[in-house]
C-alpha cells in the first residue's frame, strides 16, 4: 500500500483515508494484516505516534482490529467494503455538490451536468472498446 502525504491535512487522517481507499478498491480485504506501527512509520517516514493515532482511530471506527501480540488487521465485518465505498462516495458527492452550489449551479443544473458527464464517459469507453476490437481484428493486438 502506498500512502501519499499532503501537507494540507493531518497525516493520520490521510493514512486512514488511504486504508479506506484500499479497502474500497479491494486491495485490502477483511482479515488482511496491516504493517506494524514501526514498519508503517518507517515506510512513509512519519513519527510512530502518528501511525499509532491512525490505527487507534481506525479501530474506534470499526475499520481495523488489533490482536495483542499478533498485529492490526482489517475488520472481518462482511459489510465493510460496501460501507466504506458508500461512505467515501457520499463524502465525494457532498463535496462536489457543495462546490457546484458555491459556483451558482442549481440542483437541476448539477444533475444535468452529471448525467452529461456520465454519458460522455460511457460513450468514450464504448469508443475505446470499439477501437481496441478493431485493432484486435487486424491482429496487431492479441486478444488473449
Amino acid at each position: 500500500m502506498r500512502i501519499r502525504v499532503d501537507v494540507s491535512r493531518p497525516i493520520y487522517q490521510q493514512m486512514i483515508d488511504e486504508v479506506k481507499r484500499a479497502i474500497a478498491r479491494g486491495e485490502l480485504k477483511p482479515g488482511d494484516k496491516l504493517p506494524s506501527h514501526r514498519d508503517m512509520a518507517q515506510e512513509i517516514r512519519v513519527n510512530p505516534n502518528t501511525v499509532q493515532r491512525a490505527y487507534r482511530e481506525m479501530e474506534q471506527g470499526g475499520l481495523v482490529q488489533t490482536l495483542r501480540g499478533l498485529g492490526t488487521f482489517i475488520s472481518d465485518d462482511p459489510t465493510l467494503v460496501e460501507r466504506t465505498r458508500d461512505e467515501m462516495a457520499r463524502r465525494s458527492i457532498l463535496a462536489f455538490v457543495q462546490e457546484m452550489r458555491a459556483l451558482g449551479f442549481s440542483p437541476a443544473d448539477i444533475v444535468a451536468l452529471v448525467e452529461k458527464s456520465v454519458n460522455e464517459f460511457s460513450d468514450g469507453q464504448k469508443d475505446l472498446r470499439d477501437s481496441i476490437q478493431g485493432i484486435q481484428q487486424t491482429g496487431v493486438i492479441n486478444s488473449e
